[in-house]
């Protein structure tokens, strides 16, 4: 942390507005771009954004200084869209067969649907934004061959006459992209 932003969290703790102002203005962009990335709604990114800056704000006296102050205003964001999508949690239930007959009425057997769930939709979307960023980090070539076979799902026939090269050499390539893909990706998890 720079000198002036330990002098602007310490005017903050003091209560000085002003100060906190100046302190989190340089985050309230990307905080507000994690609230957008989780949420994936503008209204509700823009809620929650300034909720977390309000519990900031009410909280800054609890900051102790021991990690940076914007991991500390990050991890509060996100843990509000946790629980604002916790909150506003709706589930929906899928009914999997006919009704049965059980002498007193009938009924049907009920399964949550877990797949349209705040956080099922999350967590998909940050999977996708984690292989993304994983296949922008490969080499050209196997950027390439990657998107057309496992994205735009062409065969390697249709990829060796779009790359004009072998067969071979397309199977070639789309096995050292996968080894690379699988090597990034089990980076990005260990983070």
């Amino acid at each position: 942390m720079s000198q002036e932003e330990i002098s602007l969290i310490e005017e903050s703790q003091q209560g000085d507005m002003d100060s906190f102002e100046k302190l989190i203005q340089p985050y309230q962009k990307k905080a507000f771009n994690i609230a957008y990335r989780m949420l994936g709604n503008l209204e509700d990114a823009n809620d929650v954004t300034q909720e977390a800056l309000i519990k900031i704000y009410k909280s800054i006296d609890k900051f102790k200084g021991n990690s940076q102050f914007s991991t500390w205003l990050y991890s509060i964001v996100s843990n509000s869209c946790i629980d604002y999508i916790r909150k506003n949690r709706k589930g929906k239930i899928l009914y999997l067969d006919k009704d049965y007959d059980s002498g007193e009425g009938t009924y049907q057997l009920e399964v949550p649907d877990e797949e349209n769930t705040p956080e099922y939709l999350l967590e998909r979307k940050e999977t996708q934004n984690m292989i993304q960023d994983a296949i922008n980090q490969l080499n050209y070539e196997h950027r390439e061959v990657i998107i057309l076979r496992e994205i735009e799902g062409f065969t390697y026939q249709e990829i060796s006459e779009i790359l004009k090269c072998s067969e071979g050499t397309v199977k070639s390539r789309i096995s050292r992209a996968r080894s690379s893909l699988r090597s990034l990706l089990g980076e990005k998890m260990k983070a």
